[in-house]
């Protein structure tokens, strides 16, 4: 495993991870297809079964109306809804484990 410190930005870590679509741009035309699944698959695996618990969870309750995942869940099909919510928590955690803090819940964060 590599060390935190070694990427830039949170989108190289899930990219690395390939937890982020492959693109066949050209020009001024932008076109994304599936993620790559050209990463670490013993690390993409279990954040995709997470975000997929997670997402189910969160469906038995009620999930917040004009939240993140409410908005993606409209208008966008189960699984890329969670690839999504895979790729925003490898980003988390690479923020964290760069930062050598603990993880805070981000509605708590925003309280303190």
């Amino acid at each position: 495993m590599t060390a935190m410190g070694s990427f830039r930005r949170g989108r190289d870590f899930a990219a690395w991870l390939g937890l982020v679509p492959r693109q066949f741009s050209s020009g001024a035309t932008e076109r994304l297809g599936r993620i790559s699944k050209a990463g670490q698959a013993c690390i993409r695996r279990p954040l995709i079964i997470g975000a997929a618990s997670r997402i189910i969870r969160m469906s038995r309750k009620q999930i917040v109306d004009g939240s993140w995942l409410a908005r993606m869940q409209a208008k966008k099909p189960r699984m890329p809804v969670v690839i999504a919510l895979a790729n925003k928590m490898a980003r988390a955690i690479r923020a964290t484990l760069a930062k050598g803090e603990n993880y805070r819940v981000p509605a708590l964060a925003m309280a303190v």
